[in-house]
């Protein structure tokens, strides 16, 4: 029985012994690291000639602007790895780092249409370059120009919008009817008149992230309050917003930095607690609508 057990006990620690060196080998397998210090999140604008449409007019071609966040997560001697995130699209890249030039070539998957190449170089903490996409005829922009700047992702609970921020959500007109009396003759017309929703200055005064709220704090908000109000708890955790009303809201600010497209689990009990309170009176809310020239 002790010869046995003896055996046993050896066939086990051999075991053991051949996985851990089993697991040494295949560390010792992977690529090492280099270049460490251009690790981060580059971020800024995304430049490129589009048709655009004014409400009054023929359409031209001008300059759109887009923000663009590029995140360089590990480079080797024979790779890049990282991702791209615009218009709330998380793309991965791969790609090479050339030390001489200090210069990047990073593709894109390929197998979604906004995919493409980018090709740009390092400067301090900028990047700056160009990207075209794989399939010109599939995007309205199939060549754009990029500058960037190195930004530190930090997570504050305290961030808030800025008082001197639009409040109008310009991507969801609403058209009205209304009407117009003409003092002379006593006739009335009726016209089409095209306003968008506009919040309170209520979302300069709540922050989902630091208060316990509750109903008495928001019954009498208008639908936009409440939804930047939920939204700037995700864009406090960096999340890529797809909705371009929440991306022109928080863009304008200067912590805003895309990093994710799910930041679910990285909410606070207090946030999640506030954010399904929020979801049950968005469900029922009003907005209040204006007309704004632009």
């Amino acid at each position: 029985m002790a010869a046995v057990l003896g055996s046993c006990k050896k066939e086990a620690e051999n075991h053991v012994s051949n996985k851990t060196h089993s697991a040494e080998k295949k560390d010792t397998a992977v690529a090492p690291e280099i270049h460490k210090e251009y690790y981060g999140i580059y971020m800024g604008d995304f430049a490129g000639k589009e048709m655009i449409t004014p409400e009054i007019g023929e359409a031209y071609e001008g300059e759109v602007y887009k923000k663009l966040s590029l995140k360089i997560n590990r480079i080797t001697k024979d790779s890049v790895y990282g991702q791209s995130i615009v218009n709330g699209n998380q793309r991965p890249f791969r790609g090479i780092f050339n030390e001489t030039t200090k210069s990047f070539i990073l593709d894109e998957p390929g197998n979604d249409k906004t995919d493409g190449r980018f090709e740009v170089k390092l400067n301090k903490d900028s990047l700056t370059g160009k990207w075209n996409a794989f399939t010109a005829s599939a995007v309205k922009s199939p060549q754009k120009t990029l500058k960037l700047m190195k930004k530190e992702f930090v997570y504050n609970p305290n961030f808030m919008l800025s008082e001197n921020n639009d409040l109008i959500d310009w991507e969801n007109p609403k058209d009205f009817a209304e009407k117009y009396t003409d003092d002379e003759t006593g006739k009335t017309e009726t016209y089409q008149v095209s306003k968008n929703r506009i919040a309170s200055d209520a979302v300069f005064k709540i922050n989902a992230s630091k208060q316990n709220l509750t109903e008495k704090d928001l019954k009498n908000l208008r639908k936009l309050d409440l939804e930047i109000i939920k939204n700037a708890v995700f864009a406090r955790h960096g999340y890529a917003f797809k909705k371009q009303t929440y991306r022109n809201f928080f863009e304008q600010t200067d912590w805003y930095i895309p990093v994710s497209n799910n930041v679910d689990q990285d909410l606070t009990p207090v946030e999640k607690e506030n954010v399904a309170l929020l979801n049950r009176f968005i469900k029922y809310a009003e907005d209040k609508y204006d007309s704004f020239g632009r």
